[in-house]
């Protein structure tokens, strides 16, 4: 089991996001996982600073603890081409620690750059298989041409590679993203406990790193934690049908007016009580994710990074699945 912090790089700017993640390698953690986005969810959580220069900044202050991106989308506000040359220049400067994560994406970012965003959840899928042929190819070394239905190259070529690509991690919520993540990737992520997905990646051949994301709130009591979630988190409880779709701040704000604190209660671990965050991480185990990320949505980092390191790591680690 590997345990994961998630730098909220849509609540936090880059220097704190930083200092996270120091603080992160020295509380334990074994990887660090930093969302990649244009606009934050809610104006309230005030930041979404460039997440490539973020992990750069990263890997020059830490030694050991691991850097994913979750998740990157290589497909409308970024060229795969780009990506492939970020991630290989990643992989370098952090002597090999880098996983690249990537998703479809949400419109709430991806609509900035003109173009447009796909409206199919077939479109988008079939746009990020090319963009996952498009890095494995230009990976490969020497220059390049493709030329697909929706994403081209012409006689590109990434000068600094690595000897060994960094590992990728496909963001899956049904079985056509599992399978490709079995396909073209090297793990699969998600941010739901669903055991067919990793059926349905495993049935595909995929034997890689499972990632999930499990929703959690430090504070030292219940509702301060739940309170602080609500404000900045509540988003997370629309579904990823309104997630995906949504084009901006002020749209979440409004999709979100109907969520509740009992209902941020429901769905994450809130206040001090290490038995409710091994509950609500308990389920991911059982469906069979084994690189587990901590989203704190409290409002007090350090505060979180001391429970975890005194409370919560040797018992998250031990965690076993359960019989159904």
């Amino acid at each position: 089991m590997k345990i994961g912090y998630k730098l909220m790089a849509e609540g936090f700017g880059p220097k704190e996001l930083v200092r996270q993640a120091v603080r992160a390698e020295e509380a334990g953690f074994d990887f660090v996982e930093i969302s990649d986005h244009f606009h934050p969810w809610l104006d309230e959580q005030g930041h979404s600073p460039f997440a490539w220069t973020v992990l750069g900044a990263i890997a020059a202050r830490t030694e050991r603890i691991g850097l994913a991106t979750g998740v990157t989308c290589p497909t409308v506000r970024y060229h795969p081409a780009i990506i492939a040359q970020a991630a290989a220049t990643l992989a370098l400067l952090s002597d090999g620690r880098f996983t690249l994560g990537i998703g479809s994406g949400e419109r709430l970012n991806e609509h900035v750059v003109g173009p447009g965003f796909p409206h199919s959840v077939q479109g988008r899928q079939d746009m990020m298989r090319e963009a996952l042929e498009i890095i494995r190819l230009l990976w490969k070394g020497g220059y390049h041409s493709y030329q697909g239905e929706h994403l081209q190259i012409e006689d590109a070529r990434v000068f600094d590679l690595p000897d060994e690509p960094p590992p990728i991690a496909v963001a899956a919520g049904g079985a056509q993203a599992a399978r490709l993540a079995a396909e073209l990737g090297d793990g699969i992520f998600s941010t739901e406990p669903k055991k067919k997905l990793v059926e349905k990646y495993r049935e595909a051949g995929g034997e890689g790193p499972r990632y999930a994301e499990v929703p959690m709130a430090w504070a030292p009591d219940e509702h301060t934690a739940a309170r602080a979630a609500w404000e900045t988190s509540r988003w997370a409880l629309t579904g990823w049908k309104v997630m995906s779709e949504l084009p901006n701040p002020a749209n979440f704000d409004a999709a979100s007016t109907t969520v509740r604190e009992e209902d941020i209660l429901e769905k994450f671990a809130c206040g001090s009580d290490p038995s409710r965050f091994l509950e609500v991480a308990q389920p991911f185990v059982d469906a069979g994710f084994d690189h587990l990320v901590m989203q704190n949505a409290g409002p007090d980092p350090d505060g979180f990074m001391d429970f975890y390191s005194g409370e919560l790591d040797s018992r998250l680690r031990d965690l076993v699945p359960q019989p159904a």
